[in-house]
Parts: structure tokens; C-alpha cells; sequence
């Protein structure tokens, strides 16, 4: 398995980090976690295909994880010759299939038609969606907006979880307990601390709950980035702590 953090930021513009996207590679399996505002041009300045992803999995419908998301649909279509033929499955919290029935009504009726297969499909709380062979994507609520969710994905003994957007969970922390690489956002210090959002040490006490074998963090707003924030996630967690760039990624 991969990861490649494609989009770093948050809804703060940022010269060096576009909005919410991540890169999950196994097998024949190219899974996009989210599609923030500039990730679909950071792709391509990073080099990725993103002409061959596969799925794509919404965490939540702020702007900084979807605003992308029809200019995706729309490279598919018109951004490459030939246009695309091989099928897309994008899964989402409930409410995925109403949202894209209103961007079909902003943008046109390709969204939803767009010239290749495209399942757009709410994803359960207890479900288990069989990626391929092998792969799996699992969901967990999350406190941050009302449909909010976690992810896990799965191959073998290999698993990342990636929490989206989350203030503090205990059941966030239960769930992902054993993981391999906790991808986790780390959005404010502690004194801009708010109940949706987590700070570094925040971030700390969950993967300390997880047991993760490494943390990756990743959605920074910029106040954040004024503080040590691998020494305050150290005060909880004493495993490995990377702060994630644009571009950057691990095979694990």
C-alpha cells in the first residue's frame, strides 16, 4: 500500500499547501480521500495519474474536501483524449447522492452522466465495501460536521486510517487501534483550539490511543505551523511523527 499526500491545507489559502487530498495506492486500487480545492492541478504538477483513479471517498462536504471534485469529473471527460471509459465509484457519509444532484444543478447534467461509468454511492456506518481484491473500505462517524466521517482502508495485515476532518473522538480511537499509519489532521494550536478541529497534542492522544505504528498529519492551518508540533505530539505519542507536505508519500 501508498500514500501520497496531495493536498496538505485547509480552507486558509496557503502558498505551498493546496486543500484536502490523499492518494491511497494497492494493487489496481487508486483511492482518492477527498478532493479539495487545487488538488486536481496539484496532481498533475506532482506527476500523478489522475487519469487512473479509481474511487474516490468524501469525508465531508466542506469546500476544502469536495470544491475539486467536479473539475475531476470534468478532466475525466474533457481533460484527456480519449476521454475516460473505465468506471469511477465515489462513496461518501449519507447524504453523497443528494449532494451530487445539487452540483448537477449548478453545473449541468454531467455530473452524473458524464460519458463513463460513474456510481456515486452513500457509504454506511457498518458497512465494508470490497475495493478489489483484497482491499476494503470501512467508515467511522466523526465529530466535526453532522455527516462526518473516518476512513479505514484495508489490505491484508496493512491498514490506514485517515480521520478527516474530527475534534476529539474516543470512539475515533477505539476504532483505529492497531493501524498502521494513523493519517490524522492536526489543524490548530492550542490556543486557537476549537471542538471540531484537533491540536497537535490532541492529535497526540489519539494515536497514543490508536497504538498507531506511525502518524502522518496532514490539514494545517497556518497558526499552527508557528508551534513545535511534533514536540507536543511527543508529549503523547511516542512513535514515529511525520508532518506531511504536498507530494509527500510512503509505501508501508
Amino acid at each position: 500500500m501508498r500514500l501520497r499526500t496531495i493536498g496538505t491545507g485547509t480552507a486558509a489559502p496557503h502558498p505551498t499547501r493546496v486543500a484536502a487530498a490523499h492518494l491511497v495506492e494497492a494493487d489496481d486500487i487508486r483511492l482518492l480521500l477527498d478532493c479539495g480545492s487545487g488538488a486536481v492541478h496539484r496532481m498533475a504538477n506532482l506527476g500523478v495519474d489522475w487519469s487512473r483513479i479509481t474511487h474516490v471517498a468524501l469525508s465531508h462536504f466542506h469546500a476544502d474536501h469536495i470544491a475539486d471534485l467536479p473539475l475531476l469529473i470534468m478532466g475525466w471527460r474533457w481533460g484527456q483524449l480519449p476521454p475516460r471509459r473505465e468506471p469511477v465509484t465515489i462513496y461518501g457519509p449519507a447524504g453523497t447522492g443528494a449532494l451530487f444532484e445539487r452540483l448537477a444543478a449548478v453545473y449541468g447534467a454531467w455530473m452524473l452522466a458524464p460519458g463513463f461509468p460513474l456510481t456515486v454511492r452513500d457509504l454506511g456506518p457498518d458497512e465494508i465495501i470490497r475495493l478489489g481484491d483484497g482491499v476494503s473500505l470501512s467508515a467511522c462517524p466523526v465529530p466535526h460536521t453532522a455527516e462526518s466521517v473516518a476512513y479505514s482502508i484495508s489490505e491484508g495485515d496493512t491498514r490506514l486510517v485517515y480521520t478527516g476532518d474530527t475534534g476529539v473522538s474516543e470512539a475515533l480511537g477505539v476504532w483505529a487501534h492497531g493501524c498502521t499509519v494513523l493519517l490524522a489532521e492536526c489543524s490548530l494550536p492550542d490556543a486557537m483550539a476549537i471542538r471540531e478541529h484537533l491540536t497537535p497534542r490532541q492529535t497526540g492522544a489519539l494515536a497514543a490511543q490508536a497504538q498507531c505504528a506511525r502518524l502522518v498529519l496532514t490539514h494545517f492551518y497556518p497558526p499552527v505551523e508557528a508551534v513545535d508540533i511534533v514536540a507536543e505530539v511527543a508529549e503523547y505519542y511516542a512513535g514515529p511523527v511525520t508532518c506531511a507536505t504536498d507530494g509527500w508519500s510512503i509505501d508501508f
